[in-house]
């Protein structure tokens, strides 16, 4: 515990309100922690790391340290104040106690114990309690060491002083509960991302990662003094900036505060982050509106006033204006205020006039005092404009000819009778080989094929007007027939699953992250409400010896190995292609729904996909060289 260090402040009993009790949680965890699985497995150190950055938001915590230990138990250590040991004035109890027993416990219901707090519900400890084998808490104050332990909510071993000490701090030591997971295993990396996330939005904390499971042994200190500045040149390591400096504002008023960076690329592509009191909001919300608004407003301004755009031109766009730009937003407020379907959108109105007043007078200054960053990023969002005029041309000239079309659908699709989306599925099939063996072996009920031939248009490096009257990519958005950009409406789609099926080679492997890249930039909703999967082929066929005897397929080298066991003798057939199959061994392998295994793609952490697809797509070789140098070895598939 020599992590922990000494503080003044009291943090008391009397500052924990007490709402409601605590046996739902293990009834309907989804309620509390959203799924049960991976994600909510991994929800659960966000949790408890986030009551840590309450006590460094509040400024008595400057260290915290995250291990996962064998058996994927978790410890997480701070040094802030340690949680109130007294008697708690309404429960009678230990407020330790009441923490981690009692839902809507917290500091964070107007008590005065904290002013900004991440933690949203309040629910954060009891949740965690309530999910767990078993729970451990260890809290330096007052002098005095104190120790608790829990079984699945309940108390096994009172608060008990165990020794003395001149440090605070706590530390919480849980198992999670295998009754209520589907998953148990620990992911570093997805930690990581998180840990580096709230490392950026809290300059100057530091977050020790460290995995002490046997064999996978690694430790990560993460410490930014440059905050989001750093964040932003983080998520633009592997792009080239048109500037070079990071341009960066802060305001802060009665109780809230705002701060926001901003680097452009030279890529096609937005990245938006906002936080609320260090909690993403994937859906934006009031502070994302107010920088979007002032973005538009300052740089039309300035074109304006320098020329750059005509009288008769029309105004730049949201979307002229943000093209390539990497940003983050962060705001802290004293009642934040979440709504949307997954309460990660902020409601609170004035920080909408807040963030626009900040980045409207502080980004017109800046353009001013810095001709030379202006005029690149001018000219910059004057080419995106320039681009989607063109797109909207060719997309004119398209409709024009799709409906003197009259079949208007591809020539190459091979559809199917069914016309409700969701019993309909389409195959994304590589080849011309394939694609016949696709189209005979499918249930033409409700599976439609449509082939690909060769390599497609590579999204990362062309504008949205490349992309009409592109003969890869049209047939597909004209199949499933919801459009494309911002003109995407996903009530229109025709097919309710999106299925890729392409070669279990690099090839395969390429055309997958192209279709998913092509996916991801111009029909996200398609991957964010889970309509596309990924086949999964058979790598070898198994023949046994012997009389009636059918063949067996295996989808991986631990399944062929499982086999031959099971049929020593057997002949091997190792499939290059889906063209080697008959229609019937890939409707039995790949494309029976009561036989077939698909993968469906998420996207979990768009920052991580963004990465990836950067890396891997983009102009720049040398990042692409180092990814695969270091991924290489723990490839399994490629696609997931």
């Amino acid at each position: 515990m020599n992590e922990h260090h000494r503080v003044e402040e009291n943090y008391d009993a009397e500052k924990i309100q007490v709402l409601e009790g605590l046996e739902a949680v293990r009834k309907r965890p989804g309620m509390y922690i959203a799924t049960t699985s991976s994600q909510g497995l991994h929800h659960l150190v966000y949790e408890i790391v986030d009551n840590a950055i309450d006590e460094a938001l509040a400024g008595f915590c400057d260290r915290i340290t995250v291990e996962i230990l064998p058996g994927d138990v978790i410890r997480v250590t701070d040094n802030g104040r340690g949680i109130p040991t007294g008697v708690h004035p309404k429960m009678g109890i230990s407020t330790l106690e009441v923490v981690f027993t009692v839902l809507h416990a917290g500091g964070k219901f107007g008590g005065g114990g904290y002013k900004v707090a991440g933690g949203l519900h309040g629910v954060g400890a009891s949740v965690v309690n309530a999910l767990s084998e078993y729970l451990r808490v260890r809290v330096c104050n007052e002098g005095k060491v104190h120790e608790m332990a829990f079984a699945r909510g309940a108390v096994t071993q009172p608060m008990t002083v165990t020794g003395d000490t001149d440090l605070t701090g706590t530390t919480v030591e849980f198992k999670p509960d295998g009754e209520i997971f589907d998953e148990l295993e620990y992911d570093y990396e997805t930690l990581l991302t998180r840990m580096r996330e709230q490392a950026f939005l809290n300059a100057g904390v530091t977050i020790v990662l460290r995995d002490a499971r046997e064999g996978r042994e690694r430790e990560e200190t993460l410490c930014y003094e440059g905050g989001i500045r750093q964040f932003v040149e983080y998520i633009n390591r592997n792009k080239t900036p048109v500037h070079e400096d990071i341009i960066y504002f802060s305001a802060a008023r009665e109780g809230s505060e705002a701060e926001v960076a901003i680097q452009y690329n030279d890529g096609y592509n937005e990245m938006v982050l906002s936080f609320a009191n260090n909690i993403n909001t994937p859906e934006g919300g009031m502070h994302e509106t107010g920088l979007k608004t002032a973005l538009t407003r300052a740089i039309n301004d300035y074109a304006r006033k320098y020329k750059m755009l005509k009288d008769d031109d029309k105004n730049l766009t949201g979307d002229d204006v943000r093209e390539g730009i990497t940003c983050v937003v962060s705001v802290k407020l004293e009642e934040a205020q979440f709504e949307g379907q997954t309460k990660t959108k902020l409601g609170n109105a004035f920080m909408r006039t807040m963030v626009d007043n900040m980045v409207y007078d502080n980004l017109s200054a800046y353009l001013e005092e810095n001709p030379t960053v202006a005029k690149a990023i001018t000219e910059k969002t004057l080419a995106a404009a320039r681009a989607r005029e063109a797109a909207r041309k060719a997309r004119e000239a398209t409709r024009r000819k799709s409906a003197l079309d009259s079949a208007s659908m591809p020539g190459k699709l091979a559809d199917c009778q069914e016309r409700d989306p969701a019993l309909t599925e389409i195959y994304i099939v590589e080849g011309d080989s394939a694609g016949g063996s696709a189209k005979n072996g499918r249930d033409r009920r409700y599976q439609a094929i449509l082939p690909l031939w060769g390599k497609m248009l590579n999204v990362e490096k062309a504008r949205i007007d490349k992309i009409f009257g592109n003969e890869k990519l049209m047939p597909m958005v004209t199949a499933f027939g919801a459009g494309i950009g911002e003109e995407f409406d996903i009530s229109k789609l025709r097919y309710g699953k999106i299925i890729l099926m392409a070669d279990a080679d690099v090839d395969g492997s390429h055309i997958r992250t192209l279709l998913l890249t092509f996916f991801y930039r111009y029909m996200r909703p398609l991957i964010e409400e889970g309509h596309v999967y990924i086949a999964q082929p058979p790598l070898y066929k198994v023949a046994p010896r012997g009389r009636n005897q059918e063949p067996r397929y295996a989808y991986n080298d631990r399944q062929l190995a499982a086999l031959l066991q099971e049929f020593p003798g057997a002949d091997v057939q190792r499939y290059k292609g889906l063209g080697e199959m008959s229609p019937q061994q890939l409707w039995e392998t790949t494309m029976d729904p009561e036989t077939r295994t698909i993968l469906r793609v998420n996207v979990e952490d768009a920052m991580r996909i963004d990465q990836t697809l950067t890396i891997l797509m983009g102009e720049k070789v040398e990042p692409r060289r180092e990814f695969i140098e270091q991924n290489a070895r723990d490839v399994v598939n490629l696609d997931v």
